[in-house]
């Protein structure tokens, strides 16, 4: 026995009531549990569930409880109901069928009056339209959405009839948006349905794409059950229909790029999408390559063609070692680890031939960047050059990574990117620009063949960075990789690192501020000792004869620059007398840097040595000090290399 709490128009009347819910299915009346959003508003939605013995510990205190008829009754009432002649009642009845079969008790009992092939017999029929049909199939997915009967029991007879109101240019918004979440539960709930529902709709067909925004979530949700539940050649020929300009243009058009904001659950089908797409890859992904299969190795012979424009020397040409001197030393200049056999290098497992499959397209497609790419390295000293085709491998390897390849999709991600939708060769060409953006920050970075690891977690960072800023499109992708330099990516992380938690704490503030102004003096005499040592410069002459050499160091007293030219370099420190010449610091107006120097400024000196600008210092001298420093007038330049000078004024 369990007591209940009724209140009636809201006001609390707590009275309590056994009543034995083992009889319960027997009552023509029961009590139904009313959840409202808010007992304070004039309006509210209300939903009803009625109690059964699985539910019955789930009713709350507080809860408005309602006496109505009891679910058998509703059901045989609506069973008969939906059967009138008169259409008024017909549509009122489907209209309340509708709205009572979201409650799983009302659908067991319509169920048990065979009400679901009534439904489908009214549809296969033909003779409802508009409203009558739109609430007849509404009441059927509300139906079969509690899983009690099988999706494998309905005929072809109706699958078509539902894929009819799919293909027609107009329909009924509504039964068109019924229609569509019938198929898809079709395809996912039953592998014969799939072949059924395949056959008779066409994913290339225009008209499938509704121009209503609130269908399009709809119809993508069909393409990814299609897509899921397909045969592996049969998603390939689905990809490459997606891929057709059309319907990429449609998507993007009609979806992507649509006024109409993109709400979750359409982020979350077009992500669905995305990885359903890129999953394609993972066969080649997790295929190793044959070294004895020619046609693979061809591609490594046209990789080779186009990179350094030979031909594959017949073989009567030359001798053999010859011949294989002259592959391995092409091998070794495109980056291969394996310079007599590269072919080894693609079998390891991801990313097996999709990493081969980059770089031929590369190579195809994007000619000129891969040549550059390729000759640029393989002209570098061996310990600064990018290896091409162990960054091509290990970056493809990386884009699966982040792309999730071979993963099945996520319930709750709406993480999808529209870049990826703008072309039929979207992998690919993603790889195009990291491949360029990897080759890029090996410069700037000065890396070395044992900086190789940094280098790929910088690039990896970099490409993540870029995909957060969700771009439109490629080209804008890649505009924002411009923007992330190696050194923009250090400022973040300096950044990042000083805004956490820990580094804005109290206690590390106020350590900070205790400790600054003795780390400066300590830098600051640091940087005194450094000039008081002194350097020793290359002079350059009218000529740019590098033939002399020039000494500069500071007095001990941090006063006076003593300065002098030397015949040979010196070993080690060279004493102040021996310095001809001294300029007094009080006399110094200005320290200039890079291309603001003077001697930077004269004709040509700049665009011929650009990589030197940032390196030059010039110290400019007050007016009244001319007399006495000629050759200051004559523009005396420091020319500083990696250990520049630093003045402290």
């Amino acid at each position: 026995m369990l007591p209940f709490a009724i209140t009636y128009h809201l006001v609390p009347l707590y009275l309590p009531i056994f009543w034995p819910l083992d009889s319960f299915e027997s009552l023509y009346t029961a009590l139904t549990v009313t959840a409202e959003n808010d007992l304070h508003m004039y309006t509210h939605v209300v939903v009803y569930h009625g109690i059964r013995q699985q539910n019955r510990n789930d009713i709350k205190n507080g809860s408005i409880l309602r006496l109505t008829t009891s679910p058998y009754q509703t059901a045989v009432q609506l069973h008969e109901r939906i059967q009138s002649s008169s259409m008024d009642a017909k549509l009122e009845a489907l209209k309340d069928l509708a709205n009572a079969s979201r409650d799983i008790t009302f659908a067991q009992e319509f169920i048990n009056l065979d009400g679901i092939s009534l439904l489908t017999q009214m549809v296969e029929s033909g003779t409802d339209f508009g409203d009558l049909l739109s609430f007849t199939l509404t009441a059927f997915v509300e139906l079969m959405d509690h899983g009690i009967v099988s999706w494998d029991t309905f005929s072809v007879a109706f699958i078509k009839k539902i894929a009819g109101y799919v293909n027609k240019s107009a329909m009924d918004i509504a039964v068109l948006q019924r229609s569509l979440a019938i198929l898809e539960s079709m395809v996912l709930n039953s592998q014969d349905l799939y072949h059924k529902v395949a056959q008779e709709i066409t994913i290339a067909n225009k008209s499938f794409f509704s121009n209503v925004s609130h269908i399009h979530t709809y119809t993508i949700a069909v393409i990814n059950a299609l897509f899921l539940k397909a045969p592996e050649e049969k998603r390939q020929d689905m990809a490459h229909i997606l891929a057709q300009k059309q319907l990429r243009s449609i998507i993007l058009s009609n979806v992507i790029r649509s006024p109409t904001p993109i709400n979750d659950e359409m982020a979350h089908q077009l992500y669905v999408l995305q990885v359903l797409t890129f999953n394609l890859l993972e066969d080649r992904m997790m295929t190793k390559m044959d070294p004895q299969d020619q046609a693979q190795r061809d591609i490594i012979f046209e990789l080779r063609r186009i990179a350094f424009d030979v031909e594959c020397e017949p073989n009567n040409g030359g001798s053999t070692e010859k011949r294989k001197s002259m592959y391995t030393r092409d091998y070794k200049k495109l980056g291969f680890i394996n310079h007599v056999n590269p072919a080894v290098d693609f079998t390891q497992i991801p990313p097996g031939m999709l990493a081969l499959d980059n770089m031929l397209y590369l190579a195809r497609h994007h000619q000129d960047a891969y040549i550059r790419i390729v000759l640029e390295n393989s002209s570098r000293e061996d310990k600064h050059e990018c290896p091409f085709g162990r960054s091509s491998i290990e970056l493809t390897k990386m884009l699966c990574e982040i792309l999730k390849v071979g993963e099945l999709p996520s319930e709750n991600c709406h993480d999808f990117h529209p870049m990826f939708f703008t072309h039929d060769r979207s992998f690919e060409e993603f790889f195009c620009i990291c491949i360029q953006l990897l080759n890029k920050t090996w410069k700037e970075m000065r890396a070395t063949s044992e900086d190789f690891n940094k280098v790929m977690q910088v690039v990896r960072e970099q490409i993540m960075r870029a995909l957060t800023l969700k771009p439109n499109s490629l080209d804008q992708f890649k505009s924002r990789l411009q923007n992330l330099s190696y050194t923009e990516i250090l400022k973040i992380r300096q950044s990042e690192r000083m805004n956490q938690e820990d580094f804005q704490s109290r206690p590390i503030l106020e350590l900070r501020e205790k400790i600054q102004p003795e780390i400066m003096e300590l830098i600051k005499q640091q940087r005194l000792n450094r000039l008081c040592e002194g350097t020793c410069f290359r002079k350059i002459s009218s000529r740019r004869r590098q033939d002399k050499f020039w000494y500069c160091r500071l007095s001990p007293n941090h006063k006076v620059l003593h300065y002098g030219d030397l015949e040979e370099s010196p070993q080690g420190e060279v004493p102040h007398d021996s310095l001809q010449d001294k300029l007094p610091v009080a006399d110094i107006k200005a320290v200039i840097t890079g291309k603001d120097c003077p001697h930077m400024k004269e004709k040509g000196a700049l665009k011929q040595n650009k990589v030197c600008a940032r390196m030059c210092l010039s110290v400019c001298v007050c007016v009244c000090v001319c007399v006495c420093l000629d050759t200051w007038v004559e523009s005396m330049i420091f020319h500083v290399k990696v250990c520049s000078i630093m003045l402290v004024m």
